[in-house]
């Protein structure tokens, strides 16, 4: 009779690793693609803003406040 409970409770507590680890794996992969967009919208921003940068003639001078 304990070694039945004993079965039933790793087979239990198994149970519920299992569910965790899937669980675990949808969020990881959910977050690979979230990274993936933001990593695109880096590099699109990043070249938005080179193209800007290269456009605008800002002086790299004090401003007259100091």
């Amino acid at each position: 009779m304990e070694t039945e409970n004993r079965f039933i409770a790793l087979e239990t507590k198994l149970a519920y690793l299992e569910d965790f680890v899937a669980k675990l794996q949808e969020e990881s992969v959910a977050h690979a693609k979230q990274i993936e967009i933001l990593r695109e919208e880096n590099k699109i921003l990043a070249g938005r803003y080179q193209e800007l940068a290269e456009n605008i003639d800002i002086p790299n001078r004090r401003p007259p406040h100091y």
